[in-house]
């Protein structure tokens, strides 16, 4: 089985450049099928997550193809197909095939998606969304059949229990082509909702107040693709690289950043004292002084990214004093204790939050990526750690971080991908 070998300890130089954001391209595929014309995909980035809904994408006849960073998709020939099983319940992102179908042929039957296993991550938004604007939904054990009625989608006012991005992303997909106008309140405003409105926006479709807590979509009869969308980049895999440089840095310059999006995120490196230049698409982090302890909480855009808790968690190993993080989103998202544990770390789980104190022995282990972020966390852990460290279920951090291991090794890491033995 293909595992990551690192042998730690070495310090690390160089530029790194970020790639396209994931939870931008795992709805902007789903998104192109809603195109009477191919579209393309520029800085696409180079995860298994891309491959997987490009598989889907073959089952619906709808041809693609992955070059460079150029992602070329044809839905004109598509075919309104099923998908109960197979890759279509491989990653949580695939839901997003929900409202792109709904969206284009008013029916849809998705098996329930897979994904991490970070905590109940329930779908009940979606359906709420889809059920106001018109369509019926079935659960079939896991398989859901939606329907919309025979006069099609209508606009509705639809107000989210939680400002969700997924459910946005996928009431926008299904409301883009529905007649009249729908309004989502308490919606998200991450920086990848705005991202999808813009393609969908360039495509023809009428969507303002992405980024606020309010959309409204003005429905039109169809899409048309006519020009190269440009994917942000991904402010979580920057997050990573971030935690990276100040721990393990002798001044590392990450490029293709948009810092607005990290503005919480930033502030809290400060606090901790990481020293940083913030340009307008770079952050060149200095070699680390003395790092302090910090309680850290994430929250929706524009708080802290959950996503973000477990990348930053060895820097926080790293800092004196004691560090606590609340994640108010996946509370349960801890997965990665234990493992850290094994290195050597003084972490522990209680009062509803992670207690870090400071660890500078960190060992190498063999330890298990159970999920993308917490895989990350025990990568950077790893390129910390005195001895080697291997890490199975490497596919959870392939299926999040574009082209890991030469990116690592273009900053002096010690890393491969090896096929060992269980």
């Amino acid at each position: 089985m293909e595992k990551m070998l690192i042998h730690g300890g070495k310090k690390l130089t160089g530029e790194v450049v970020i790639g396209g954001a994931k939870n931008s391209t795992v709805a902007l595929i789903p998104a192109a099928i809603l195109s009477r014309t191919p579209v393309t995909l520029d800085s696409v980035p180079h995860i298994q997550d891309v491959y997987n809904l490009m598989a889907i994408l073959g089952e619906m006849n709808v041809d693609s193809d992955f070059t460079g960073n150029i992602l070329k998709i044809d839905p004109t020939q598509i075919k309104k197909v099923d998908l109960p099983s197979g890759k279509i319940k491989s990653m949580r992102a695939s839901y997003y095939f929900m409202g792109a179908m709904l969206g284009r042929f008013g029916h849809a039957v998705i098996g329930l998606p897979g994904g991490d296993d970070i905590g109940p991550r329930p779908i009940d938004q979606h359906v709420k969304g889809f059920e106001a604007l018109g369509a019926t939904v079935v659960d079939h054990n896991g398989i859901f059949e939606i329907n919309a009625p025979k006069e099609g989608l209508h606009g509705a006012r639809i107000h989210l229990d939680m400002a969700s991005v997924g459910a946005t992303n996928n009431i926008i997909l299904a409301a883009v082509t529905a007649s009249g106008q729908t309004v989502i309140e308490n919606a998200a405003r991450e920086p990848e909702i705005i991202d999808l409105a813009t393609f969908l926006n360039n495509m023809g479709a009428v969507i303002r107040g992405a980024g606020t807590d309010t959309l409204l979509i003005t429905g039109v009869p169809e899409l048309r693709a006519h020009n190269v969308h440009t994917i942000i980049p991904d402010r979580i895999e920057a997050g990573t690289y971030l935690s990276l440089a100040a721990t393990m840095g002798e001044g590392i310059l990450i490029k293709n950043i948009i810092a607005e999006h990290l503005d919480s995120f930033l502030a809290k490196l400060e606090e901790v004292g990481v020293m940083m230049d913030v340009n307008e698409d770079s952050i060149f982090v200095y070699p680390s002084g003395e790092l302090r302890g910090v309680t850290l909480q994430t929250d929706t855009y524009p708080g802290i990214a959950t996503d973000l808790q477990q990348p930053v968690t060895p820097l926080l190993l790293a800092a004196e004093g004691e560090s606590h993080v609340i994640d108010v989103i996946y509370p349960k998202r801890t997965r990665h204790v234990d493992e850290l544990i094994k290195m050597g770390a003084n972490i522990s789980v209680g009062d509803g939050q992670i207690n870090i104190a400071h660890s500078d022995n960190l060992h190498g282990a063999n330890v298990v990526a159970e999920e993308i972020r917490g895989g990350a966390c025990l990568m950077v852990a790893g390129l910390m750690a005195n001895g080697e460290t291997v890490i199975s279920k490497v596919d959870n951090i392939l299926r999040g971080y574009d082209r890991v291991v030469m990116k690592l090794r273009s900053l002096g890491a010690d890393v491969e991908i090896v096929d060992l033995p269980d």
